[in-house]
């Protein structure tokens, strides 16, 4: 605890004595990224701070609501600033074109919930224990005296939301939910996060999610599901790479997998792996980690280069084995 608060110190010291703040976060944000950026950088502009938001990918159509003022932005020239907060991300790298955009700094603050990340901030507050990155920027604006706006408290949710698996997740801790609740008490829109953010998907994400059911294999006595999605699959269903989000949870739904993995063509030789594991004794950020990657216990990712045969099968081994390891 000493140690935390030693931490959050050292942070709000920085912020407090910055004017300029640059927030970043990683490739293909999900709602724990971006809810977490937002959340931090309105409540640093609300206090007065001159911030920058920025991300390699668009910001995502059901989440855009997060930002009513389109305060986030694509990479852009390097200008120089007095702090640059990174946001779940578990290495520089996976901010992507954006690491350019940042490069003139005085601080980087690196704040993440990832047991792989990597340590790469002048400052590192790294809390694998909580579910999601949302949490840590709550106790960072709380600890701060800033205000929760509405706002703020949208994003905070839907970051906790995401992340969790709509509270559903081993993860979730007690002090998930307190959090949760306290956000609910200060303005959350909790029917309208819901809307938003699980009940608007566009046809072509429906469309994809057919093309998932009509694909998937399952092999291993069914305890290993997994699927993959090419580019022409998104021309097909005119869907934006962003729609696939959660569509591997489909495949871990399914009863007896206890593996679910997503093979995603990014390039002809570029692949997109998620994994997902039902069981804590089946760590998934380990087997990502070994390609490069990282992530939790129960859900991981990692880019690797090659040829798509070659990596389905190395993955595929791989899994294999972890699933034989966790047997009895």
């Amino acid at each position: 605890m000493k140690k935390r608060l030693k931490i959050l110190e050292k942070i709000i010291h920085e912020l407090k004595a910055s004017t300029t703040v640059a927030v970043a976060g990683h490739m293909r944000p999900d709602g724990d990224c971006i809810g977490s950026q937002m959340a931090v950088a309105y409540a640093l502009k609300n206090s007065g701070k001159k911030v920058t938001v920025f991300n390699q990918d668009k910001m995502p159509k059901k989440l855009a609501f997060l930002d009513p003022e389109k305060i986030l932005i694509g990479p852009n020239t390097p200008a120089l600033y007095d702090t640059v907060i990174a946001t779940d991300c578990a290495n520089y790298e996976r901010m992507g074109t954006v690491c350019e955009s940042i490069s003139k700094r005085k601080t980087l603050i690196n704040i993440d919930h990832h047991g792989s990340n990597s340590r790469y901030g002048d400052i590192n507050w790294i809390d694998a224990r909580s579910a999601s990155s949302g949490e840590l920027i709550f106790r960072l604006i709380k600890q701060a005296n800033w205000t929760i706006t509405p706002l703020i408290a949208d994003c905070l949710f839907t970051a906790i939301s995401t992340d969790t698996g709509s509270f559903q997740y081993a993860t979730t801790q007690p002090s998930t939910y307190q959090t949760a609740a306290e956000l609910v008490k200060r303005g959350a829109n909790v029917g309208r996060i819901c809307e938003e953010v699980y009940q608007s998907y566009p046809l072509s994400r429906v469309k994809l999610l057919k093309h998932l059911y009509n694909s998937f294999k399952l092999i291993e006595k069914n305890q290993i599901g997994f699927f993959w999605i090419r580019k022409s699959d998104y021309k097909q269903a005119r869907a934006a790479p962003d729609e696939s989000e959660g569509l591997i949870d489909h495949i871990r739904d399914i009863q007896g997998v206890k593996i679910a993995c997503l093979f995603e063509e990014i390039e002809p030789e570029i692949t997109r792996v998620s994994l997902r594991s039902k069981l804590p004794e089946l760590d998934v950020s380990t087997i990502a980690v070994s390609f490069g990657g990282g992530g939790h216990q129960s859900a991981a990712g990692v880019r690797v280069n090659g040829k798509q045969q070659t990596i389905q099968r190395k993955v595929i081994c791989a899994l294999k084995e972890a699933l034989s390891k966790s047997r009895p």
